[in-house]
Formats: structure tokens, C-alpha cells, sequence
């Protein structure tokens, strides 16, 4: 069974077909757009502090076994 839906609740929907404010329809964009980079930001965050932290530990050992 498959439904045709659409990206926004009903009262999103609502608030942006009425068309009078478009500011609200800029700020619902800009709340999407802030949801949507949030998780991806992060993943970027923890995945970098993961590298640095093998990395450093990987770059540590091979001056040890240098000397």
C-alpha cells in the first residue's frame, strides 16, 4: 500500500499555502535545513576526533619503535 505524501506536517502545510507571511515560509525552511545539517555535522565532529585520536596513538607508536 503506498501513500502520496508531501515533506511538511498539516500545519506547516497550512501556514505555508496560505501564502500572506512568506517569512514563515523562509523560517520553516531555515528550520529544515538546520534539522537536516545537525546530524551530518556531528558524525563529521565525532568521526574526526576518532581519526585524531588513532592517529596520534598509531604516529606515537611508530617514534617509540624508531628509537
Amino acid at each position: 500500500m503506498a501513500f502520496n505524501t508531501r515533506a511538511q506536517c498539516a500545519m506547516c502545510r497550512a501556514v505555508l499555502e496560505s501564502g500572506d507571511d512568506q517569512s514563515a515560509a523562509e523560517g520553516i525552511n531555515d528550520g529544515i535545513m538546520f534539522l537536516m545539517a545537525v546530524p551530518y555535522i556531528l558524525v563529521a565532529v565525532i568521526g574526526f576526533y576518532v581519526y585524531r585520536t588513532f592517529g596520534r596513538s598509531k604516529k606515537t607508536r611508530n617514534i617509540d619503535n624508531s628509537l
